[in-house]
C-alpha cells in the first residue's frame, strides 16, 4: 500500500522490474492517475539481498492507540505501528535565520511560535508515558534562535531523557563568540550540522545563501568547546551529489572531533523549490558514488541496511576503524552497529556512536582497563551513514511502519517523521499543521 500524491489517499501499489533493470514502486490513483518512482537502481538480486538477515519481529508501542483508517492515517503511534521509538524531534520553533529552498518543515512560512519550556516538559511527559527515555532532537526551524536551551535540556534530563542531539544550520554557533561554549555546558550531546558540501554554489540552490565559510567556522568553534559533530548533508541529484567524496574527506580530516556523515538523499515533501526528477537518488545510487568519488576507500560493500529497527530499504551504514597511517579498516557489519528492534538498544548505540563517548567505568581497576580501551576504540571510529526518508511518491507502507524516528505533537503523540512530514504534491501536509 501507498498513498496518491496528489490527494494523499491510501492505495494499492506493486514493486515492478523496469525495461532498464531498475525496480519501481507503481501505483494508481482511480482519481489522479497513475504513478511510477525508481526505488532501487540496481537489480533484482541486489534489491532483495540487501535485506537477506533482515529481522521482522514487531514490537507494539507502549500506550499505542486503536487503529480506525490505517496507516498513514492513525499514527500517535498506532496498534498496527511495529516499532517503539528511539529518535524523537522536539520542534522547538518554527522561526528560522535561513530562508532555505528546501526544508522539511517549511520554517518561516507560518505565523512565528516559540515551544515554552513547559510546553516541552508536557512533551518530555508524553514520551516518558510512551516507553521513553528516548533520544531527543532538538530541532526546528532553527532550535538556536531559542534563548533557554539549557533549561530545556535541564528538565529533559531531571525527567530522565539523557541524550540531546542538537539539528541545527550552524550559523549561530559559528557567528557568536562563546555560543558553542555555551551549548556543551548545557548539555548538547552532539551537533547535527546541516552541511551539503564545501561550496557555496551548492549552498545557494538548496539554501539560497553563501554558507561554506559559516559552516567551517561553526566546526571550529564546536571543536574549541569538545563538541562532537556529525556531518548532514541534503544530497539533491545534479546539485551536490558529486561532492560526497569531498565531504567524506573533509570529515575525515577533521576526525575524531567530527564523528562521522549522516547523508539524507532529498526526500520531496515540505517546502522544495526543486523539480522531482525521474531518476531519483536511491541507496545503490549513493554507495556507488561514495566509492567513485573515495577511490576505494569506502567501498559500497562495506555498507549494509536497517538492523532489525527500520527497514533496510530506509537507511545505509558502515563503520570504519582509522588507522595511524590515515587508513581505513571496514568493520564488520553486526547488527549491534545499528539500531535494533528495542528501542533500548538503539538509543545506547546511537548515544555512544554520535558522542564518542563508551560506557563510564565503575570504580573496578580491570574495568577501567577495559573502559579505556573501548574510549579509545570509539573515538577512532568513524561512521558513515544515510536515511532514505520517504515522501508521497515513493512511500511504502511496510516501510513506514518500521519507523523509529518519531516527530512529537502534543495532541497526536508520536507520529513517524515521513507520515509527519508528508505532502501533497501542492505541498499540503498530512499531519504537519
Amino acid at each position: 500500500m501507498s498513498v496518491s500524491p496528489v490527494c494523499l489517499a491510501r492505495i494499492p501499489a506493486v514493486k515492478t522490474v523496469g525495461e532498464d533493470g531498475n525496480i519501481y514502486l507503481e501505483k494508481k490513483c482511480w482519481e489522479h492517475g497513475s504513478f511510477k518512482t525508481l526505488i532501487w537502481e540496481g537489480d533484482l538480486e541486489s534489491y532483495i539481498g540487501w535485506a537477506a538477515g533482515d529481522s521482522n519481529a514487531p514490537v507494539t508501542p507502549v500506550r499505542a492507540r486503536e487503529a480506525e483508517r490505517g496507516c498513514p492515517n492513525d499514527c500517535g503511534l498506532c496498534q498496527n505501528h511495529e516499532r517503539d521509538g528511539c529518535c524523537v524531534l522536539l520542534e522547538l520553533t518554527n522561526r528560522c535565520n535561513l530562508s532555505c529552498p528546501v526544508c522539511f518543515s517549511s520554517a518561516g512560512e507560518q505565523t512565528p511560535h516559540d515551544l515554552s519550556v513547559e510546553e516541552i516538559g508536557k512533551q518530555y511527559d508524553l514520551l516518558m508515558e510512551h516507553g521513553g527515555p528516548f533520544n531527543i532532537q532538538l530541532s526546528g526551524g532553527e532550535p538556536t534562535l531559542l534563548e533557554d536551551l539549557d533549561k530545556i535540556i535541564a528538565l529533559g534530563k531531571k525527567k530522565g531523557f539523557t541524550f540531546f542531539q542538537l539539528n541545527t544550520n550552524g550559523v549561530r554557533i559559528a557567528e557568536e563568540v562563546g555560543y558553542a561554549e555555551y551549548l556543551a555546558k548545557a548539555g548538547v550531546s552532539v551537533v547535527f550540522l546541516q552541511f551539503d558540501g564545501l561550496d557555496d554554489e551548492i549552498y545557494q540552490t538548496l539554501r539560497g545563501a553563501a554558507l561554506t565559510g559559516a559552516k567551517l567556522r561553526a566546526i571550529e568553534n564546536c571543536k574549541a568547546a569538545g563538541l562532537p559533530v556529525v556531518l548532514v548533508p541534503t544530497v539533491a541529484p545534479g546539485v551536490n551529489d558529486h561532492a560526497l567524496g569531498d565531504i567524506l574527506r573533509f570529515a575525515l580530516a577533521h576526525a575524531p572531533h567530527v564523528r562521522g556523515v549522516h547523508i539524507q538523499p532529498i526526500s520531496y515533501f515540505g517546502r522544495c523549490g526543486l523539480e522531482v526528477p525521474e531518476k531519483r537518488l536511491t541507496i545503490p545510487a549513493v554507495l556507488r558514488r561514495i566509492e567513485e568519488q573515495t577511490e576505494g576507500l569506502m567501498k559500497a560493500s562495506d555498507f549494509g541496511g536497517g538492523g532489525g529497527a527500520e527497514s533496510p530499504y530506509c537507511s545505509f551504514h558502515a563503520s570504519y576503524l582509522r588507522k595511524p597511517d590515515g587508513s581505513l579498516k571496514a568493520l564488520p557489519r553486526r547488527r549491534s552497529q545499528c539500531c535494533c528492534v528495542k528501542s533500548s538498544d538503539a538509543r545506547d548505540f546511537v548515544s555512544q556512536q554520535w558522542s564518542g563517548k563508551a560506557s563510564c567505568c565503575d570504580g573496578d581497576s580491570d574495568t577501567a582497563s577495559l573502559d579505556a580501551f573501548l574510549q579509545k576504540t570509539v573515538e577512532n571510529t568513524f561512521t558513515v551513514s544515510g536515511m532514505v526518508f520517504q515522501d508521497a511518491y515513493n512511500l511504502d507502507l511496510d516501510r513506514l511502519r518500521r519507523c523509529y524516528i518519531c516527530e512529537v505533537d502534543t495532541q497526536k503523540g508520536m507520529v513517524p517523521f515521513c507520515a509527519y512530514n508528508l505532502t501533497d504534491v501542492n505541498g499540503k501536509a498530512l499531519y504537519r499543521k
